[in-house]
């Protein structure tokens, strides 16, 4: 059982990252924590998980409790044992063994003599045969690191589970074991994820937004379903609120000829019928008073209207202005871009990267998917596609001049600028700094963020600038290269990246293990390594 009540968190420089959180979780319930970046889902799992203390509010739990946390880097100076939270019992254990009799030694250990092979199966389950529980986690790659926290499970046997973004960095087959176990598992679990496919196995979603904690008894789909009865009742909202701003404006309008007119008769008659000046000065305040009395009611229910739509409108992004507009591809499709023949590439140490030389063809307006698991060449491929590794063996033609690659990291900004300054950069087609705002804003950036540091921003910041830029650009690629996209973005901007790529009609080629997101952007082709 896990209960919140009115739970909040301020950081150190007295930033709320939200309050008043209140939520229950029932044993065996499977619940996916979503919501877009920065409204503080990590942060919950850190509270909740104990590594942060919660500045108000209370956090109960009956269960004995395991945290798979984000990796990125931050338990590079520990060993495996270490990140697993085994390494006192195997301290323990390798001292007996040696002979200890101290009490303290039995008492770490708790008869759990098994534990080294326990380990070691855990480990061989996310078929990590070759990890030394005594090696750094500084030594492994990404969805190595992961793995072994998720064989941590296992390990630990925890009845609550809580997990963020626990599909990053893993590979095809890896996702599809920790899918499995997610569906076969009795525990109860609470997920942060992005994976679509992932969060389609959870039985409750919780959105979290900077307004609280929404709760949905289904899984991702009923969540979709229910979201869009409330955008189509939002849509319903704007409609009704605009058509009352066009009757609230036309009506102060009317209204104010009308008084206009008034006042010039009232004034005709007063002068017909010999009215002294004096009196005519002070009835003219009253009917003045009285005017700008009326025109301030209709102008405060005018702004009124006004916000009430302007706060509609910013929940729902137009995802129709998101997109490249690139005017048209100078190549005639079916044209070959890229062929590689027999091609190889000899490690230093004289392995070959893979098992056998490669032929690949990539042709104009081709969309195409390269896949494989970690550690296949997928990356070196993709470097060796846009000229930047020479194969050891084998041929190459280039019939590409220029190719827009797009990581995970988002390495086209540039980390020292403004986020005006790296749209600037892009700008080779003479818009003028008032147009740049304009496309800004269209990426949902806000005069208050243009100043702000590229180095600051998050995930989903960093991809909606990209494609900002790209748009600015009076360059249109050949080819745009994806590499493993969507790994740092929230829901709200996997979907705005796919708007935009699906906009592009020239050749694209994808590094995903995303499998919703490359049907998404309507994959044809699957190059498996």
């Amino acid at each position: 059982m896990l209960i919140l009540q009115n739970v909040s968190y301020t950081f150190s420089n007295k930033t709320i990252a939200f309050e008043n959180i209140n939520f229950r979780l029932a044993p065996q319930e499977k619940a996916a924590l979503i919501g877009n970046n920065g409204v503080g889902k990590s942060t919950l799992l850190d509270l909740i998980s104990g590594t942060t203390l919660s500045s108000a509010g209370q956090i109960q739990i009956n269960d004995n409790t395991y945290f798979v946390p984000q990796m990125f880097g931050q338990y590079n100076h520990l060993t495996v044992s270490e990140a697993l939270g085994v390494r006192d019992k195997l301290t323990a254990l390798d001292n007996i063994l040696k002979g200890s009799v101290k009490d303290q030694d039995y008492s770490i250990l708790n008869n759990d003599w098994n534990i080294e092979e326990r380990c070691q199966q855990a480990l061989d389950y996310w078929h990590l045969p070759n990890i030394n529980l005594r090696s750094t986690m500084s030594d492994l790659s990404g969805g190595q690191k992961t793995k072994v926290l998720l064989a941590g499970i296992d390990i630990h046997q925890p009845q609550l589970l809580l997990m963020d973004e626990p599909s990053n960095h893993l590979d095809s087959s890896s996702r599809a074991k920790l899918y499995r176990y997610i569906h076969e598992s009795n525990q109860t679990m609470l997920i942060v994820s992005h994976d679509r496919q992932l969060l389609k196995l959870l039985n409750i979603t919780f959105e979290m937004t900077p307004d609280g904690m929404q709760r949905y008894g289904g899984n991702y789909d009923f969540y979709l379903t229910q979201k869009h009865l409330q955008m189509t009742a939002l849509a319903e909202d704007i409609v009704w609120k605009e058509k009352e701003l066009r009757k609230a404006t036309i009506k102060e309008r009317e209204t104010a000829e009308r008084q206009n007119k008034q006042d010039a008769r009232g004034h005709r008659k007063q002068e017909q019928a010999g009215v002294a000046r004096i009196m005519m000065n002070t009835l003219k305040n009253k009917a003045e008073k009285s005017t700008s009395k009326l025109k301030a009611v209709h102008q405060s229910k005018i702004s009124d209207l006004t916000k009430d739509l302007n706060s509609l409108k910013s929940t729902v992004p137009d995802l129709d202005k998101m997109k490249f507009g690139f005017k048209n591809i100078n190549m005639h499709e079916g044209k070959t871009l890229f062929e590689g023949t027999n091609i190889q590439i000899i490690k230093k140490n004289g392995q070959k990267l893979w098992s056998n030389p490669l032929h690949i063809l990539i042709r104009s307006g081709q969309r195409m998917a390269i896949q494989g698991d970690n550690g296949t060449g997928k990356s070196s491929l993709l470097k060796v596609i846009q000229k930047q590794i020479v194969p050891t063996e084998g041929q190459c033609i280039f019939n590409h001049e220029h190719t827009v690659y797009v990581d995970q990291e988002y390495a086209l900004l540039q980390n020292e600028l403004s986020m005006f300054e790296q749209a600037q950069q892009f700008n080779n087609s003479g818009l003028q700094p008032a147009e740049i705002n304009t496309r800004l804003k269209r990426f949902l950036f806000q005069p208050d963020d243009w100043k702000k540091s590229v180095s600051m921003l998050s995930g989903g910041e960093r991809l909606r600038l990209t494609l900002c830029c790209l748009t600015l650009s009076s360059r249109v690629p050949d080819m745009i290269i994806l590499d493993e996209p969507t790994n740092n973005l929230d829901l709200q901007n996997v979907q705005i990246l796919t708007h935009a790529i699906n906009s592009y009609q020239g050749t694209l080629v994808v590094v995903s293990h995303d499998s919703k997101f490359l049907e998404d952007i309507q994959i044809k082709d699957f190059y498996r390594l």
